[in-house]
């Protein structure tokens, strides 16, 4: 499995403490369609947000194409994630901002004021964020399912002789999802909805009573998701899964589907082969990972975009 951080301070973290040399922000006028990606349009506006985010960070050359470049690419990646469900939330992406200016010694509100003054937004730099956050977890998503980083059985045995024949010991969950449903067209119902599955999660007492509670409650869904060794997990839930006891829910989260928890049908402790794969991959992931993108994931976020940009209709204006 690939890890990669979501290190986003990098990007422009020398320019924010530094002496700006951009003007003042474009206003939001400007709304001519340059760009249309299966159908989502990419505005003049958006292309000078990006272009006045990429003189930020002290990048050189034709800043407007690169904009026009990166634009398209995250327009593809936002339509992927959001048909993989694997968009992150809007507490995360703020969550992520205020650590951004926390790690550079700024308030939001002064963060906000670069952004502003730069002419990037703060808005256009959580959508940054977002697309960011949500497209790491979807490669490493697609790399574990492609087998990337996973040790061979013959690799694995000799690691287990190695410790006496001692199998790695991992944690199966046995997960039931609840999803308050939130069409994309009214997500103004979301605090509602919120609300709704804050009090059903209060009444969850183990998965066998979830479809009674739920009953009288409309467009909530109840699903059996089956079982999960902790290192099978999806990285937006494993925290909340691992520290969750038996018969009891995770805390809510805003998914692009509405408002979801889980529930927490059983656990137990499981030992076999396939746990031992899975345990050593992913130490071993953990051990190289240095905040950096390797070679094998460039390739694999490399050949990801060609394969959607093949599949995608692109206009140019």
């Amino acid at each position: 499995m690939m890890v990669r951080k979501h290190i986003l301070a990098a990007a422009i973290a020398t320019a924010l403490i530094s002496p700006l040399t951009v003007g003042v922000s474009l206003p939001a006028a400007a709304s001519e369609i340059k760009i249309v990606v299966n159908g989502a349009p990419i505005t003049d506006y958006d292309i000078s947000r990006r272009a006045a985010f990429l003189k930020l960070q002290r990048k050189k050359g034709n800043l407007t194409q690169e904009a026009r470049d990166e634009l398209t690419d995250e327009a593809l990646k936002r339509q992927e994630l959001k048909r993989l469900n694997m968009m992150v939330s809007d507490t995360d992406v703020n969550d992520a901002f205020a650590r951004f200016a926390t790690n550079n010694k700024m308030t939001q509100d002064q963060l906000t004021g670069v952004l502003d003054k730069a002419g990037v937004t703060p808005g256009h730099f959580k959508e940054y964020i977002r697309i960011q956050m949500s497209w790491g977890r979807a490669l490493s998503t697609r790399n574990r399912a492609q087998g990337g980083n996973k040790i061979s059985e013959q690799e694995a045995v000799q690691r287990m002789l190695k410790d006496g024949g001692k199998k790695p010991v991992s944690t199966e969950y046995q997960l039931q999802q609840v999803i308050f449903v939130v069409p994309a067209n009214n997500r103004g119902i979301l605090p509602k909805r919120r609300s709704e599955a804050s009090a059903m999660r209060a009444r969850f007492s183990g998965c066998n009573t979830t479809r009674d509670i739920a009953k009288g409650t409309l467009d909530v869904t109840v699903r059996d998701l089956g079982k999960f060794i902790e290192q099978e997990l999806p990285p937006e839930w494993t925290k909340q899964v691992t520290s969750t006891p038996v018969g009891q829910a995770t805390a809510i989260q805003d998914t692009d589907k509405g408002v979801e928890f889980l529930g927490i049908c059983a656990t137990r402790q499981v030992s076999d082969d396939r746990v031992a794969r899975m345990v050593f991959s992913q130490e071993d992931a953990a051990a190289s990972a240095d905040g950096k993108q390797d070679a094998t994931a460039q390739a694999v976020d490399r050949k990801y975009l060609d394969e959607l940009r093949k599949k995608a209709t692109i206009v140019n204006q």
